[in-house]
C-alpha cells in the first residue's frame, strides 16, 4: 500500500519538474544580443533557422568562425551554402562543418574537439530553445571550462502557455525534459561511479527515452 503514495509523490515531482522546464525554454528567447566569443557553434536540427541564426553572427563578427555540428554526411558544403544567407567569402573562409555527430553528445563530442583545436575558450551555442538545456549541459560535461553563451531558436508552439494541449508541443516539449533528465541522471552517476557505469547508465535512459517516445507517439 505504501508503493501507490511513493509513486504519487514520483509523479508530483516530475510534473513540477516539467513545468519548470517549460518555463525555462520558454526564458531563453527573445534570445539577448550576446557579447563577442571566439567561436559560434550551430546544432543542426528539424529546420535551417539554426543555421541561418548562426550565420547571422558571424556577419556581426561575434565569433572568429562558425562549427555546423552534426551536418549529414551526404549534404555537400555547396548544397548547405544554398540554403544559409550571407555572402559566400565569409562561409567559404569562416564556416567549418561537423559530420560525425549523430545525437546532441556526439555534436557535444564535435564542439569539445573543433574547440580544443582552435584553442578557443568561448563559444556561442546556438540551437533550438527546447534543445537548449540538454546541448549545455553535454557541451559543459565534454567541454569543462569553456564558456558557453545560449543563443537560442524559438519555437513558437512551445510558448503558449497551453503547450500541454496540444499532442505535437506535449510529445516535444515531454519528451525532451526526459532526455534532459537522462543526461542529469547520467552525469551524477558518473561523478559517483565513473564513466563506465555512467554510459550503461546513458543506455538505459535513452532505451528508456524510446518506449516513452512510442507511447506518446501511439493514438
Amino acid at each position: 500500500m505504501k508503493v501507490l503514495p511513493g509513486a504519487a509523490v514520483a509523479v508530483v515531482i516530475w510534473l513540477v519538474g516539467l513545468l519548470a522546464f517549460a518555463e525555462r525554454v520558454r526564458d531563453f528567447t527573445p534570445a539577448p544580443e550576446p557579447g563577442r566569443a571566439d567561436g559560434i557553434v550551430a546544432l543542426t536540427g528539424p529546420s535551417a533557422e539554426r543555421i541561418h541564426a548562426a550565420v547571422r553572427l558571424l556577419e556581426q563578427d561575434k565569433g572568429e568562425r562558425l562549427l555546423v555540428s552534426g551536418v549529414n554526411p551526404e549534404v555537400r558544403r555547396q548544397e548547405l551554402r544554398a540554403l544559409t544567407p550571407g555572402s559566400n567569402r565569409l562561409f567559404d573562409c569562416c564556416v567549418d562543418l561537423g559530420r560525425d555527430a549523430e545525437d546532441t553528445l556526439g555534436n557535444a563530442r564535435e564542439i569539445a574537439a573543433w574547440a580544443g583545436s582552435r584553442g578557443y575558450d568561448s563559444l556561442i551555442v546556438v540551437t533550438s530553445d527546447y534543445h537548449m538545456p540538454r546541448s549545455l549541459l553535454e557541451i559543459r560535461s565534454a567541454a569543462p571550462g569553456i564558456e558557453l553563451t545560449p543563443y537560442a531558436v524559438s519555437t513558437p508552439s512551445l510558448h503558449s502557455s497551453r503547450w500541454w494541449r496540444a499532442a505535437e508541443t506535449a510529445r516535444r516539449m515531454t519528451l525532451e525534459y526526459n532526455k534532459y533528465l537522462g543526461v542529469m541522471a547520467r552525469e551524477g552517476v558518473r561523478r559517483v561511479f565513473g564513466d563506465r557505469t555512467a554510459d550503461a547508465t546513458r543506455e538505459a535512459m535513452r532505451a528508456a527515452a524510446e518506449k516513452a517516445d512510442e507511447a506518446l507517439a501511439a493514438p
